[in-house]
């Protein structure tokens, strides 16, 4: 886990978050969201938020995100780009490019992209 007290979102359980996409759900399209969001299920578009995205273990996400931190415990698959942090957990997949001033890619976990770190 990492040492940092901006990061209590990898703490958090279902119940804290303001919408949980369900694992029944398949959405197509664009999600835009302002409090903090936990996918599920599947979902493929766009994701463009300016909170937190927790995706997780079995959900199955095809899309370019961008968020404020993005926790991946599931897969995912287009370009990730954080404000804050991006986490992907070993149970996590991400196949795209990752931008962001901190990532963790912890042991186990799978990452095919470019990672790019930009502490602005």
């Amino acid at each position: 886990m990492v040492d940092n007290k901006d990061n209590d979102l990898l703490d958090l359980d279902e119940e804290d978050y303001d919408t949980v996409l369900a694992p029944d759900i398949e959405f197509s399209g664009s999600i835009e969201f302002a409090e903090p969001f936990m996918i599920k299920g599947r979902v493929s578009g766009t994701i463009d938020a300016t909170s937190d995205l927790l995706i997780d273990t079995n959900a199955v996400v095809k899309a370019n995100i961008k968020a404020r931190n993005v926790v991946i415990k599931g897969s995912v698959e287009g370009d990730v780009t954080a404000t804050q942090m991006v986490h992907v957990f070993s149970t996590g997949r991400l196949n795209g490019d990752v931008t962001a001033p901190e990532v963790v890619l912890e042991s186990g976990c799978f990452f095919t992209g470019i990672c790019t770190m930009d502490r602005k």
